[in-house]
């Protein structure tokens, strides 16, 4: 069984750690199992993208959020 979270999907954070250390933003999901949270516009990278008939017929590259550990970010009071 699962720690409750006191981070939900909605919430104002701020990076503690890291790369993104400083930055704020609005959580987008939060996987309590894995104990990990995607924060919009942190942790970004670049993913290369096959070409597929349906969906993307030129492929390429899009920029995309992956998670963060949630013992990297606090949650911002008053946000």
């Amino acid at each position: 069984m699962a720690n409750k979270l006191k981070i939900r999907r909605g919430d104002t954070v701020q990076i503690i750690c890291g790369d993104d250390k400083g930055k704020t933003g609005e959580v987008l999901s939060v996987n309590p199992e894995k104990r990990k949270v995607i924060v919009k516009d942190c942790k970004m990278v670049t993913k290369t993208i096959k070409p597929d008939q349906d969906k993307n017929p030129e492929g390429g590259f899009i920029k995309k959020e992956m998670p963060i550990d949630i013992s990297n970010v606090k949650k911002v009071e008053g946000a």
